[in-house]
């Protein structure tokens, strides 16, 4: 009789992380003004428009996302509110700053958001002493080198993850770390009894009325639900989640999003813009941004959409919301093209007697560079030069800063920059606006 004996460890059961920043936007202003600590703060969309992001103390005060500047100004001198415009240098900066501390700990990482990632970490946990350790190390370690407040959740699926998150970040008990797995099954019911099906990731406010009108009214209630009602009531992708709630993951990392199918830059103006030279410029500002997303996916675009947009507030002055296709006779992902094709549509969508509030353009028809149609009169080595030179563009303005190397078209300044009274400088992107310790 023999016995065949196997030496390779049992395989690991998958387990998620999540990992988020608190009140990010805010917490990025915090960790260069530490006088803004305990102060009610709101970040202000593009051109100081409404609220995007609130502190605690913000929220406490009743103010809603998304509510607009001017009907919170008389709360503001109250209550002391701190407002700031939107930096976005400086929260991209800082973004990637917590994701690159966050691949010291796993190299399985997603991107989910500026401010969260999914991490897989059923292989490297147990070197931290298990999840809960790890997510603690975490904290610590991005709370010591950006000054940035963290939570963390841990599940066996993303979507698992996602609810621990909401409990690490909700429940002083858990102190920022949240591990499901480790819990017991009892422990979980009470937990997942005690938040309605709202909580789910990925339900909204209009499924979970669907959801409770049948019983379905906590996330327990979710995850107890039989599978065949759930996909014959709601479709298969709900039924994934309750599989997922389930401890069965559906969901993996996604280390690579599709290319997007269409690419769109715009942008409202910080005062009303009639020239069309003015338009022009902040029409190959954004073919600038446009591209370069374009050439980051590696594609190119068969076709230019540009469009304007009056102030649809101010009814006495002509009404112009124009926008206009442009196909290229051979797609392209050359900034010079993009912008002469864009141009070419600004002309003959544009009228002198409006007053435009925004403009932007969509680049439409992409396809993958490598997959891109062959004409009979092409030749690829005249489009070698062309490939080089935003190679060399794209090159230099990572290293350099967006913008530095732009064509002629935009301008050497612009004046339809946004407002943005209140924006804090960009700390982490700029020389001239370096911290100083006095």
């Amino acid at each position: 009789m023999s016995t065949d004996i196997s030496l390779s460890p049992p395989p690991r059961r998958p387990l998620f992380g999540l990992v988020d920043v608190n009140n990010f936007y805010v917490s990025c202003e915090r960790a260069f003004n530490p006088r803004l600590a305990n102060v009610p703060v709101v970040v202000l969309s593009n051109n100081d428009g409404c609220a995007v992001a609130r502190s605690n103390e913000v929220k406490a005060l009743g103010i809603k996302m998304g509510a607009p500047w001017f009907q919170m100004k008389t709360l503001a001198r109250q209550h002391g509110i701190v407002a700031l415009s939107s930096n976005y240098a400086l929260y991209g900066d800082m973004s990637n700053r917590v994701m690159s501390i966050l691949r010291g700990f796993s190299p399985d990482i997603e991107v989910y958001s500026i401010d969260e990632s999914f991490l897989r970490v059923e292989t490297v946990a147990h070197l931290h002493g298990g999840a809960g350790a790890m997510g603690h190390a975490m904290r610590q370690r991005i709370r010591q080198w950006t000054s940035l407040p963290v939570c963390a959740g841990f599940g066996g699926s993303k979507t698992l993850a996602k609810f621990a998150n909401h409990l690490a970040k909700k429940n002083p008990l858990f102190d920022g770390v949240c591990d499901l797995a480790a819990l017991s099954a009892a422990e979980r019911q009470h937990w997942m009894e005690k938040y309605a099906v709202s909580e789910v990731w990925g339900v909204g406010h209009r499924l979970a009325a669907r959801l409770q009108s049948i019983g379905i009214r906590s996330v327990f209630d979710l995850a107890s639900a039989h599978h065949p009602l759930i996909r014959r009531s709601f479709g298969v992708l709900l039924e994934r989640t309750v599989a997922e709630l389930q401890c069965t993951p559906c969901l993996d990392l996604e280390d690579l999003a599709d290319p997007k199918q269409q690419i769109m830059v715009s942008r409202s103006f910080g005062s009303m813009v009639q020239d069309v030279a003015q338009l022009g410029e902040a029409v190959a500002w954004h073919i600038d941004r446009a591209a370069e997303k374009l050439r980051a996916q590696r594609s190119v675009a068969a076709a230019v959409y540009v469009f304007l947009q009056t102030n649809r507030f101010r009814p006495a002055d002509p009404q112009h919301n124009p926008g206009m296709l442009v196909p290229l006779s051979d797609p392209s992902d050359d900034t010079r093209v993009l912008t002469q094709t864009a141009l070419h549509g600004l002309r003959q969508i544009h009228r002198c007697d409006c007053w435009y509030k925004k403009c932007g353009v969509m680049l439409l028809e992409l396809t993958l560079k490598r997959q891109r149609q062959e004409t009979l009169f092409d030749e690829p080595v005249a489009r070698a030069p062309s490939s080089q030179l935003m190679t060399a563009v794209d090159a230099i303005n990572r290293v350099w800063g967006r913008g530095t190397l732009r064509t002629g078209a935009a301008g050497m300044s612009s004046r339809s920059e946004m407002h943005a009274q209140h924006r804090s400088p960009r700390y982490t992107t700029r020389w001239d606006e370096l911290p100083v310790a006095r």
